[in-house]
């Protein structure tokens, strides 16, 4: 039986898949979240987890045989109850109807009396905690990240305006450099236009000499 087979399991007793889910969820969450805290988990007739220190220590290589150091460590571990044994063994009949694990006794289910309870309010703090202090983190990364923008947009538009200006001074440049040789080229062609109307009336003068001597001469 897998995790989703699990859930349809319950679901038939709780009538609704999706409040299945969630009930097996916060079992898990829970149980984990307390094994991991160090507290132990014991439920009556099926059994206890709990976190166990293994001291470091030496093993083999099962491929190679070669002697190998193992670090110190902690690991879960899950011990069955009593009337759990007693169901897997045979030596008690499992009921049709009804819980298979014996229900715990009277006042044994009281909020706050088992380590359980200390671990999630413990876990739930821890979980606040880092969310609250995230938060700040969360917020100055964000500020940062808009500060950062404003100043690029700040320098994309300075850029810009000194490019815009420098276009403008190309063209005022380039304008003034047109005219410079516009006005240049107007003096050039009356400085022409005055010397051939000088050397007009000069040619005309020395047709008129040169008639009046060939009118002489005869």
């Amino acid at each position: 039986m897998n995790k989703a087979q699990l859930v349809e399991a319950v679901a038939e007793q709780l009538g609704g898949r999706k409040a299945a889910a969630e009930a097996v969820d916060a079992v898990l969450d829970t149980m984990v979240r307390a094994v991991v805290a160090g507290d132990r988990v014991s439920v009556t007739g099926f059994g206890t987890f709990e976190k166990v220190e293994r001291s470091a220590r030496f093993a083999r290589n099962p491929q190679t045989g070669e002697r190998v150091k193992v670090k110190k460590t902690s690991v879960p571990r899950f011990r069955p109850g009593q009337g759990f044994k007693d169901l897997v063994s045979g030596s008690k009949k499992l009921p049709k109807d009804g819980p298979s694990v014996k229900k715990a006794p009277k006042g044994s289910l009281t909020p706050g009396k088992s380590g359980t309870t200390a671990a999630v309010k413990r876990a739930a703090t821890k979980r606040a905690a880092a969310a609250a202090e995230a938060a700040p983190v969360k917020k100055t990364a964000a500020k940062k990240t808009t500060t950062a923008k404003k100043a690029t947009t700040a320098a994309k538009t300075a850029a810009a305006k000194k490019t815009t200006t420098a276009k403008k001074a190309t063209t005022v440049a380039k304008t003034a450099a047109a005219k410079k040789t516009t006005t240049a080229k107007k003096a050039t062609t009356a400085a022409k236009t005055a010397a051939a109307k000088k050397t007009a009336p000069a040619k005309k003068t020395a047709t008129r000499k040169t008639t009046a001597r060939k009118t002489a001469a005869k």
